[in-house]
């Protein structure tokens, strides 16, 4: 096949672009590059100290205003007068070092600037009504530090940009994750929209940061390591007291593996609208179940589950190797409580019969239907009767003002001691917003708008994990001890998890 010759012109072009791309690549952080061809309404730049964010999403704004001629750029902080030391010098800085022969007319006073071709440059924060009210045909919107707003100020910016125009329209957002819980991260990162483009950077990211700034932000690691995670790292920061260890969690979200395999169980449903069969693995990126270590033949197995209810509108398990007491397996999703037990399901078979523990407070139906499918590995409790004061047996585990603090407790020592045993995001995520309430400091759960059901979920998972077996299927039972009333003593004294410690240790005692 013959190639097609190319005219002078088109090569001139083709000469002229790689000179562009050369020079583009020269002199932006590689790890921004390929933003530059981003058609997403939105682009979340998130980052730590120094990832070089700001200086890209400068760079960004005068590449797309000097060649895509009628721009209005709107670029924005909270409050204006933070504007023209910030945005406005950059600016400004990188038109002199890159841009000079665009005919750039900068105003000083009003705060705009003006290129040849037509475009433009606004600078307004968002406390300053009046000028934003004069601000029209946005094709564009930069807002630096955007933790600063609020949600209902992105969606007055966002509404600006609508009607006619040849060029995309698109909000850079530019910020460090100071808040956990901040509203950012729940419209963006909790969640997805196909609209949005998410960038992680660090100042490992800048290669023009200053030896001197490195050195500066890699102290911290020493003298603040909580600084250094959230601030140099670029890591969700907790504005409130979280009962765990927020360093140790933050730590541990560094080292997190990525899941086996994502997606969820598929099945065929009997005619008799109960039993399911012909389960199957779907893989599916955004699936609800992750798995983190698949099951080794006859290891044995546990999860815990937390239902939605009393404002909760999650449904999660959370799956442990009972014999490390390591997640090996999350499953969140906001299900209808059928979908959901009928996961469960496939989850504990899979999981060699692994024995399931869900609650039981705001509805009993996942477990009525787990026990009506069939499953045999259902966590019982003790449950008194409230006519003659005898003890009977019910499924699945229940939450209250007795269980809760005693579940929780428990998981806070657990985690103390053994943040490394968790894999998953969510879940470290979410114990990072769960904080003593102010006014009453006794009692721990999720800040306003936070969730608690992995950390839930994950304590009912280690609080009912005696009722499983400790041991591979096939070893040998351990040879009874002799215990002295010292050891007796002590292993009365102890928690859950230091008795099977001590049981591991000293063995099963003679009766």
């Amino acid at each position: 096949m013959t190639k097609r010759k190319l005219t002078k012109a088109q090569d001139a072009q083709l000469t002229e672009l790689a000179l562009w791309w050369k020079n583009w690549t020269e002199t932006n952080n590689a790890a921004f590059q390929g933003l530059i061809f981003s058609k997403r309404r939105y682009l979340v730049l998130m980052g730590g100290g120094g990832s070089g964010k700001s200086i890209f999403a400068g760079r960004l704004i005068l590449e797309r205003v000097t060649t895509e001629p009628g721009h209005r750029f709107l670029v924005c902080r909270k409050v204006a007068r933070t504007l023209r030391e910030s945005c406005f010098n950059q600016l400004r800085g990188q038109i002199a070092q890159f841009y000079e022969d665009t005919g750039a007319k900068v105003n000083k006073s009003d705060m705009t600037i003006d290129f040849r071709n037509g475009s433009r440059i606004i600078f307004a924060g968002l406390d300053d009504v009046e000028k934003l009210k004069s601000i029209y045909n946005i094709t564009g919107v930069w807002v630096e530090e955007a933790s600063e707003i609020t949600e209902d100020d992105f969606d007055q910016l966002d509404i600006r940009l609508r009607g006619e125009s040849r060029w995309r329209h698109q909000i850079i957002l530019t910020f460090n994750p100071i808040s956990i819980n901040h509203w950012i991260k729940r419209r963006f990162f909790d969640r997805t929209d196909p609209r949005a483009r998410i960038h992680r950077s660090t100042y490992k990211d800048n290669r023009f940061l200053p030896q001197k700034d490195v050195e500066t932000l890699e102290a911290f690691r020493e003298t603040n390591p909580y600084y250094y995670q959230v601030y140099c790292l670029g890591q969700w920061g907790v504005t409130g007291k979280t009962v765990f260890d927020a360093q140790k969690l933050s730590e541990r979200l560094q080292h997190i593996p990525k899941p086996d395999k994502r997606g969820y169980f598929a099945y065929d449903l009997e005619k008799d609208g109960v039993h399911i069969g012909n389960i199957r693995w779907e893989d599916d990126r955004d699936g609800p179940v992750k798995i983190y270590r698949t099951p080794e033949k006859g290891r044995p197995y546990v999860f815990g589950g937390d239902t939605a209810g009393d404002g909760s509108d999650w449904f999660v398990a959370q799956g442990l190797d009972n014999i490390t007491g390591e997640q090996v397996c999350t499953l969140r999703h906001q299900y209808d409580e059928d979908t959901y037990a009928r996961q469960l399901y496939c989850l504990g078979r899979y999981y060699n019969d692994a024995l399931l523990g869900p609650e039981s407070n705001f509805s009993t139906y996942p477990v009525k239907l787990l026990d009506l499918m069939g499953y045999k590995n259902l966590y019982v409790r003790e449950v008194e009767d409230d006519y003659d004061g005898r003890i009977r047996h019910a499924f699945g585990f229940r939450t209250d003002r007795l269980t809760r603090p005693v579940i929780l407790s428990e998981l806070i020592r657990i985690m103390r001691e053994h943040t490394g045993a968790l894999n998953d995001e969510d879940t470290i995520l979410e114990m990072l917003t769960f904080v003593r309430n102010p006014d009453n400091p006794n009692r721990a759960e999720a800040e306003p708008g936070a969730h608690d059901d992995c950390v839930l979920a994950l304590a009912i998972a280690y609080y009912i994990r005696p009722q499983q077996s400790m041991r591979v299927e096939g070893e040998p039972e351990p040879a009874q001890a002799r215990w002295t009333q010292d050891m007796w003593d002590d292993y009365n004294r102890a928690t859950q998890e230091e008795r099977e410690m001590l049981l591991k240790l000293w063995g099963k005692p003679e009766r």
